[in-house]
């Protein structure tokens, strides 16, 4: 049985004059779920979320979003929606307070409604200490809670955060995303965009986006099973000689360095990928003192995918 679907995309294009920000983009979001964009500045994730919600007409394609359609029926989706922008978007100059009540009087909640609910987002997301200062005055972690809850405020079936821990410490970040399994939990739909692999790794599933076209789809598992590229790591005492010698290769994808180990990513169908490594460090009179294949990252994936991408 097919699972339900909160999202549902075929085709979906739009350029800016000459500039194709999302080209051919296919999406299938399940209910209940939390489904990640990871992509580069510029690779179309900003442009789809405004698309998804309404608030960008395209080009061409179609859309439904939790059984309507977008454009046509984007005031009745506008309802059952929430979308914590990129930056900042909430009064700075008014009270976390003010800015809750005004959100409520956007959604016409009746004022038992707003009482109940400001009261539930006001202990979940921990605001109590800080609703009455001016949201200009807030620390980062604080706004990124404030502006959840504001998403939040009525209830939404889905919920669309754009890159929202970019200017947040890790120890937030991480209790932002138990917050969003919490929501989860409750029957919330979330498409989230990043571009920080620890938390497309905490995604149910995720699409890989790269110059406005899905370069890749899939859960975190089955993306790494699936890499197209043999991931091999090594260590020498040049790393920094050893990644020239060996990105001078056409067969290796990327090197990075990983603290004193180079993780080497290379085609799939070479021959003897140890053996040609060796080779080449050895040519270039380096030492290799380490050798061995390693199990695909999310960023080993994410390398080859959009390495797909480039050309013509």
């Amino acid at each position: 049985m097919e699972q339900a679907l909160a999202i549902s995309a075929t085709g979906l294009s739009k350029n800016f004059g000459p500039v194709q920000a999302v080209c051919g983009l296919n999406l299938k979001v399940p209910r209940s779920r939390i489904y990640g964009f990871l992509g580069p500045n510029g690779s179309g994730k900003s442009t789809t979320i405004r698309m998804l919600c309404g608030l960008l007409t395209p080009d061409a394609g179609e859309i439904t979003v939790l059984g309507h359609r977008i454009p046509q029926d984007a005031e009745a989706v506008r309802l059952k929606v929430g979308y914590m922008t990129q930056n900042f978007s909430l009064y700075q100059d008014l009270s976390g307070l003010e800015n809750l009540r005004f959100i409520a009087e956007v959604y016409n909640l009746d004022r038992r409604r707003r009482t109940q609910r400001m009261a539930e987002v006001t202990e979940r997301f921990q605001l109590d200490g800080f609703l009455s200062q001016r949201t200009g005055t807030l620390s980062g972690g604080q706004r990124q809670r404030l502006a959840l809850a504001a998403a939040t405020l009525h209830e939404p079936e889905l919920l669309f955060l754009d890159e929202p821990t970019s200017a947040v410490d890790p120890e937030n970040r991480r209790a932002f995303w138990e917050s969003l399994f919490d929501l989860v939990d409750q029957g919330t739909t979330i498409l989230v965009s990043t571009h920080y692999m620890d938390e497309a790794e905490r995604c149910h599933a995720l699409a890989i986006l790269d110059l406005g076209r899905l370069a890749a789809d899939g859960s975190p598992e089955q993306l790494s099973a699936g890499l197209d590229a043999r991931v091999v790591v090594i260590r020498s005492p040049q790393p920094r000689r050893a990644s020239k010698a060996l990105r001078a290769e056409p067969w290796v994808l990327s090197v990075a360095q990983v603290g004193s180990e180079l993780r080497v990513l290379l085609e799939r169908d070479h021959p003897e990928p140890e053996t040609a490594i060796h080779a080449v460090v050895r040519a270039a009179g380096l030492e290799l003192s380490t050798c061995r294949t390693d199990r695909a990252s999310l960023e080993d994936v994410f390398v080859a995918a959009t390495r797909k991408q480039e050309g013509p």
